[in-house]
């Protein structure tokens, strides 16, 4: 009974310590071929080559499998990065090289289970990065300091990184279900717990206003970038990649419609995050006289530089004309924080005192409901009754009348 072939089972014979089969199939590629398969008795080997043909009635059938690694390098290289954003690919890059392929890299994409990523999900979540990721070994040994040294500093990942690094996986499974590699995405059965949202603080308008005035006179060449970014609400990327041709002074209008990022340890000048993110937007009086006061400044700071200097259309530069590090103008930021004594929060949370600050300057409500974006005037109306004092109002004014330009910061 062992080496006979069951009637109609031509392809089931006897392999190695047990049997296999083949089936022909279609590959997603449109080509005919066999696939195998394999079993320790012929009754295992017969169900699965029964499971073959109804897989190869319904559709296409891979006859090679790969590597969940190799499927996310073909992943990452033929559908994210010609698909998405430069930042946004970097981010799927970054979940896959530290989590993904160190975690489940090894498994066959077709055999990979729901059991497996469940057990990934809660690994990644439990496990100290530094030891994951030799972070301290790296380190000069009179540098070390924790787990290199046995001192582990039980470096654990966030719920909400855990969530994306999840959610990566699950968007390259769909790729390949889509691309017909895999019958179903085995990520997306796994529960993630939820990532509660951080409360932020943001500044209030009078701690803004000891920010703007502490860098006013101590003649912070970025005092302007801080006036667009907490008047506006800019982004840091759309301060550092507007250009003087986005800018009409006579108007009062900037046009936002650009960003610098640093991706893969260069700087890359794009379009705005989002459609919705690329506006024109007034500009108020104080930011018009930071935006002269900044064309000044920058003509000095050419001068200075002579034949040192790099020609670009950026606001904001350096003093030898080249676009401002993002992770610089972080940097920037936190220090002045510290001299201006106020708490030193998120470059980002600063959007969220904007409003407050339209309201103090006196900005009238429609122009700032198109600062702020908001689609009914209604929601600004709510922001202007919360109005802060006197004295920070005329505080604020004063910052934005006429700048004398024996004044201006360098």
């Amino acid at each position: 009974m062992s080496g006979k072939r069951g009637n109609q089972e031509g392809s089931i014979y006897p392999y190695r310590n047990g049997f296999a089969a083949y089936v022909w199939v279609t590959t997603p590629a449109g080509e005919r071929k066999r696939k195998y398969a394999y079993g320790k008795t012929r009754t295992e080997v017969h169900e699965k080559w029964l499971r073959l043909h109804s897989d190869a009635k319904a559709g296409p059938v891979a006859t090679a499998s790969p590597t969940l690694a190799e499927y996310l390098a073909y992943w990452l290289r033929e559908v994210v990065e010609p698909g998405l954003k430069p930042k946004a690919a970097e981010t799927y890059d970054m979940h896959v090289r530290l989590y993904l392929v160190p975690g489940l890299g090894s498994k066959r994409i077709d055999k990979l289970t729901v059991r497996d990523v469940r057990e990934w999900v809660n690994r990644l979540g439990e496990a100290c990065q530094c030891c994951a990721q030799g972070k301290d070994a790296r380190r000069p040994e009179d540098r070390r300091r924790c787990c290199a040294v046995g001192k582990c500093c039980e470096q654990t990942l966030s719920r909400r990184t855990v969530q994306d690094a999840r959610g990566v996986l699950r968007s390259a499974l769909t790729n390949a279900v889509t691309e017909e590699v895999l019958s179903k995405n085995v990520a997306a059965l796994v529960k993630v717990r939820s990532a509660r949202k951080k409360q932020r603080h943001p500044w209030s308008v009078e701690e803004a206003r000891a920010f703007l005035e502490s860098a006013r006179r101590d003649r912070d060449p970025l005092y302007p970038a801080y006036v667009l970014i907490l008047v506006l609400g800019l982004r840091r990327g759309e301060i550092l990649g507007m250009g003087w041709d986005a800018v009409d002074l006579d108007r009062e209008i900037v046009m936002i419609e650009a960003q610098l990022q640093r991706i893969r340890r260069r700087l890359v000048h794009d379009e705005t995050k989002t459609e919705a993110s690329t506006a024109p937007l007034p500009l108020p009086g104080i930011c018009s006289a930071a935006l002269k006061l900044r064309r000044t400044a920058q003509d000095a700071t050419r001068k200075a530089a002579g034949d040192c200097w790099t020609d670009s259309t950026f606001v904001f530069t350096t003093r030898y004309g080249n676009p401002i590090d993002p992770r610089s103008f972080n940097r920037s930021f936190t220090s002045r924080c510290r001299r201006a004594g106020v708490r030193v929060i998120r470059l980002h949370d600063t959007r969220h005192t904007c409003g407050s600050l339209l309201a103090a300057l006196d900005v009238h409500p429609r122009i700032a409901m198109q600062i702020l974006r908001h689609s009914k005037i209604a929601v600004t109306m709510e922001i202007y009754t919360h109005v802060p004092s006197a004295e920070t109002r005329k505080a604020l004014k004063r910052l934005g009348r006429s700048l004398d330009s024996a004044e201006d910061p360098q």
